[in-house]
């Protein structure tokens, strides 16, 4: 685990830009209908969202609360471009996609609260 910890908080940034792609792409690829999978769609922007942040703040750069205000930012964009793509903007999401923001960013402190990761 300690090695995975370690490892996202090496390559935080490229992870962070990986993530942040493909949150971009999948969200603005025009679809017939959405493929099935298990879960909600909310349960899934929450997901990706969190994914997104906890590289980040396990790193902790500088002014780094303001990736995720940068990332509301940009799900609001999102949204905001989807129904020119032929997918459904929803406010929702963008609430689903914060929350994801807020449970990454605590879930990547009570990690670093119980496992020292400091790069050696």
């Amino acid at each position: 685990m300690t090695f995975l910890l370690r490892f996202i908080h090496k390559y935080w940034a490229a992870i962070t830009l990986l993530i942040l792609f493909s949150i971009t792409f999948l969200s603005l690829t025009p679809m017939a209908e959405l493929p099935e999978v298990p879960g909600t769609d909310k349960t899934h922007h929450f997901i990706a969202y969190a994914a997104l942040m906890f590289p980040v703040a396990l790193r902790k750069p500088k002014k780094w609360p303001l990736f995720g205000l940068l990332f509301i930012g940009w799900s609001g964009m999102i949204e905001l471009i989807q129904p020119y793509v032929n997918r459904y903007g929803e406010w929702l999401d963008m609430a689903a996609n914060t929350g994801g923001l807020i449970c990454g960013s605590v879930l990547a402190w009570v990690i670093s609260q119980m496992v020292s990761i400091e790069a050696n």
